[in-house]
Formats: structure tokens, C-alpha cells, sequence
């Protein structure tokens, strides 16, 4: 065979995989985006895979066979392909969350299904989800959390907001399986240059701890039982000190507004039984949409101010606030646990009943 006639076919061959591609890419909303956590099944073929078809298809057809007959195998092909990764990753966010208990859905959960649905996101939503992947995106140091919820066949990508990169490595509690809860959040949907929606960076992000963990446990140990809201307040140095404190969430209740300031406050109490005010100002208010009363809060480096009452006068009274470099973790209560006291509820109530009822008839 003369070599510049065969040149000439492995030339045409190539161009019409690299077409293939482009039109299987264009097709599923891709962008030749190919990131490990790149939606809930990339959008591009891998070109091996594509080169691999495309011969398979030849060899299929030994009669001769047409760019439109090998375009629509190679659709049925990735269609197929693309199936059976999202339901890899549904199994494996199965297996993630089925050791996790189980909690009250928040009043404000929306699901990821939904957001590719709509291609929308309220920054007033909540997001309950589990890290399936982090990644970093190719020549940058920009990180990405590929997340997944219990309710969704679909996954999303977040940017990860800076505040958050101390957590990650090999030793950080930001890592594969572990649950969060974002608010506050906003989409770059697939018009604005990516082939899929991802969600910007946002700052209210709350990493979920299961006391049942050994590792979630000793973090808890370790981190969040040296300090008492007792010793901060008597402490005159605590302006110099990082406390780390772990309370219950005893009531959340807006405050009047600052101005045109909008406040709201999470009273927390912790093991010695001492009260303490975290006081959330104007955007952070969005952080309250993820927390629910009973369940514990670990507040790691949190801001010490002097409450403002409704009079705009600065008090003596001592408060907590969400700064810079404050990190948020929750022990949400368990459902279990609050269907038990919903059932004590109920039993009393109907005792109760019960008593009033007897009453009447010995009268």
C-alpha cells in the first residue's frame, strides 16, 4: 500500500474522531472538560475510548458503513457508558451515606436534581450533602468538591472557598465521605462557559461530626473540651487566646436590626450548663438556615465582642461571632432521637387524655 495514501486515511480517520467528539461532546453539554469530579458523568469521551469504538463499529459493518451509522453507535455507545457511571457514583454515595444516621431533613433542603433541573440556586437554600471527590482543577491550585445527596442521581461541582483549604489533605476532616451543609451559594450554570453547573464559592459552609466516629470523636476530644464558656469570660487574656467551644443549640431567634443590618442569635449552652450568644450579622444570618435546636455545635476560633442590644449601645455582656477565621462544625441530632421524644410527647399527651376522661366519668 502506498505510505502516503495510508498517511492520507490515518488522517481522515483522526479528524473524523476528533469530529465524533466534538459532536458527542456538544450533544451531552460538554466542554472537553474531563476532571475526575466533572458532573455526574463527563460530557466528553475519552478519545482512546472514542478511537476504540469507532473500530469496533468498522469491523461490525465488514460491508462498508457511513460517518452517520458510526455517529449514531457511537451515541448509543456513551449514552449507555454515561448511565452506568451515574450509577456507580449513586452506588457509591449509597455505601458513603448508610452508615450515617439519619436526620430531620432542614426546612430549606433543596436537591441537587433539582438544581440541574431548574439551573437555579437560591442563596437562601440549603445543600445536605457528601463529599464523593476532591480534586484540584488542572494547572491551577483551585479545589473542587464533588458533591452528591441521599435524594439525587446527579452530582455538582463546588469551588471551594479559601477558607476551607487548611482542611484538606491527608490528615483534614475535608475529605471523601464526609457530610456538609452549605448555604448562601450561587450557580455558574453550563451557559456562563462550563459544559455543566457548578457551584460558586461560598463562605457558610458546616462540616457534619458523628460522635460515633473514632476520628470525629477524638477530633471533639482533642479540640473542643478544654475550654468552658465559664473560663473565657473570666479570662482577661481570652482577647489573645483561639478558644474552641462545643454546645448545644438551645434557641435561634432574630434580633432588631442593626440600622439596616439584619442580626440573628443562636443561644448555645454548654456542658457546665453556661449560656453564651452566637451572633450572626447581615449575610452570615444564612448560616441559621443549617443549624436546628438539640443539636451540638463546635465552634473552632470564633470572634469575642461585647453584645449590642436593641438600643445600638454596646453592652458588657460577652458574645460569639462568626470572623475570619472561624470554622463551624455540627453534630446534628439524630432522627432517631427526635422521634423518641415526639413518641414520649404523644404518650404523655394521651395519658393526659386519659386521666381527664377518667375524672369525668367518677364525677
Amino acid at each position: 500500500m502506498d505510505p502516503a495514501a495510508a498517511s492520507a486515511d490515518g488522517g481522515v480517520f483522526l479528524e473524523f474522531v476528533d469530529y465524533a467528539i466534538r459532536m458527542l461532546s456538544s450533544s451531552f453539554g460538554g466542554d472537553g472538560d474531563d476532571s475526575p469530579g466533572a458532573g455526574p458523568a463527563p460530557a466528553r469521551p475519552p478519545w482512546g475510548w472514542a478511537v476504540a469504538q469507532v473500530l469496533k463499529s468498522c469491523c461490525a459493518y465488514s460491508s462498508g458503513v457511513t460517518a452517520a451509522i458510526l455517529l449514531s453507535d457511537l451515541f448509543q455507545s456513551w449514552t449507555e457508558q454515561r448511565k452506568s457511571l451515574t450509577a456507580k457514583r449513586k452506588v457509591e454515595l449509597t455505601n458513603l451515606l448508610k452508615t450515617r444516621n439519619r436526620r430531620r431533613r432542614l426546612p430549606n433542603t433543596i436537591t441537587i436534581d433539582s438544581i440541574h433541573e431548574k439551573n437555579f440556586l437560591s442563596p437562601k437554600s440549603v445543600l445536605e450533602a457528601v463529599v464523593i471527590d476532591v480534586f484540584v482543577i488542572p494547572g491551577t491550585n483551585i479545589y473542587m468538591l464533588t458533591l452528591g445527596d441521599t435524594w439525587s442521581m446527579s452530582t455538582i461541582d463546588l469551588y471551594l472557598h479559601r477558607r476551607y483549604y487548611n482542611y484538606i489533605g491527608q490528615h483534614g476532616v475535608l475529605k471523601k465521605g464526609r457530610e456538609v451543609m452549605l448555604t448562601g451559594c450561587c450557580l455558574r450554570t453550563a451557559m456562563e462557559g462550563s459544559g455543566h453547573a457548578r457551584i460558586l464559592p461560598t463562605e457558610y459552609m458546616v462540616m457534619l461530626l458523628d460522635e460515633d466516629e473514632d476520628e470525629d470523636a477524638m477530633l471533639l476530644a482533642a479540640q473542643f473540651c478544654t475550654y468552658s464558656f465559664s473560663s473565657m469570660m473570666l479570662d482577661e487574656n481570652r482577647n489573645t487566646i483561639s478558644y474552641s467551644f462545643y454546645a448545644r443549640i438551645e434557641k435561634i431567634e432574630s434580633l432588631e436590626p442593626f440600622g439596616s443590618t439584619e442580626r440573628k442569635q443562636i443561644v448555645l449552652v454548654d456542658n457546665d450548663d453556661a449560656k453564651i450568644k452566637f451572633v450572626l450579622w447581615g449575610e452570615q444570618v444564612l448560616l441559621a438556615n443549617l443549624f436546628s435546636v438539640g443539636s451540638m455545635l463546635a465552634l473552632d476560633r470564633p470572634f469575642i465582642a461585647n453584645c449590642v442590644h436593641n438600643n445600638h449601645e454596646e453592652s458588657q455582656e460577652l458574645c460569639l461571632e462568626y470572623g475570619s477565621a472561624t470554622q463551624v462544625y455540627l453534630v446534628p441530632i439524630a432522627q432517631q432521637e427526635e422521634q423518641v421524644g415526639m413518641n414520649i410527647l404523644v404518650l404523655c399527651l394521651s395519658a393526659l387524655l386519659l386521666l381527664t376522661e377518667i375524672e369525668k366519668f367518677v364525677c
